[in-house]
C-alpha cells in the first residue's frame, strides 16, 4: 500500500471516528446519566470501571455487528448485514439505547452516501428508507469502513473508541471531571479493551 493511499485511509478513519462528526453522539450517555443519578457513578474511579466495562461488553455484542456489517458489505452480502442489523437490534435493552442505535445509524448512513458513495453504503441506505432493516450504529460502523476500503480492525477500533468517547464527553457534562482525567480514561479503556 503506497504511503499517499495510507494517509488516505487514516484522515477517512479519523474524519468518520471524530466525536464531532455529525451522528448525535454528544445527544446519548450509554446509561452513563442514570448511573451518575443513581449514584453508581460518582468520581474518576468509579466512571472508570463503568467505561471500561462498557467497552468490554460492547466489544461481545454491538462490535460483533460492527464485524459483520463489514463482512457483509465487503462481500456484497446484504442480507448479512441485514442480520447482523436485526441482532444489534433486538439486542438493545431499553428505548433510549434502540433509539440511540437507530439515530446514529439513520445520521451515518446518509452522511457516507453524501460524503464517500460505495455500493454498500447506497444498498445500506435503501435498506433503511424501504424498512427492510432498523439501521443500526454498530452496523452502519462497518458498513461505511468496507465501503472507504479500511479494514474490519479499524471499524471494530472505531466502534470502541466511540462507546469510550460518548461516555467520557457526557460525563463532563454531568459530573465534576477534569478533562486530562477524562482522556486518560478513554486511553485506559482502550488498552484493556477485549481484541477482536
Amino acid at each position: 500500500m503506497s504511503a499517499a493511499r495510507t494517509l488516505d485511509h487514516a484522515l477517512a478513519l479519523l474524519q468518520f471516528g471524530d466525536s464531532m462528526f455529525p451522528v448525535g453522539a454528544f445527544s446519548f450517555s450509554n446509561g452513563l446519566e442514570s448511573a451518575v443519578e443513581e449514584g453508581v457513578v460518582h468520581d474518576r474511579s468509579s466512571l472508570a470501571g463503568f467505561v471500561g466495562t462498557a467497552v468490554r461488553q460492547a466489544a461481545g455484542c454491538d462490535a460483533i455487528g460492527v464485524l459483520e456489517g463489514h463482512r457483509g458489505a465487503r462481500t456484497e452480502d446484504r442480507e448479512r448485514v441485514r442480520l447482523a442489523d436485526a441482532a444489534v437490534f433486538t439486542r438493545k435493552l431499553n428505548e433510549e439505547m434502540r433509539t440511540m442505535t437507530v439515530r446514529m445509524g439513520h445520521k451515518l448512513a446518509e452522511a457516507s452516501v453524501r460524503i464517500a458513495p460505495s455500493p454498500g453504503t447506497s444498498a445500506w441506505s435503501r435498506d433503511i428508507a424501504d424498512g427492510l432493516t432498523p439501521g443500526t450504529y454498530p452496523v452502519g460502523i462497518g458498513v461505511t469502513l468496507a465501503g472507504l476500503g479500511l479494514p474490519e480492525t479499524d471499524a471494530f477500533a472505531m466502534h470502541q473508541y466511540g462507546v469510550a468517547m460518548t461516555m467520557v464527553g457526557a460525563a463532563t457534562r454531568l459530573m465534576r471531571l477534569h478533562h486530562l482525567d477524562a482522556q486518560s480514561i478513554v486511553f485506559e479503556a482502550g488498552r484493556t479493551a477485549p481484541q477482536h
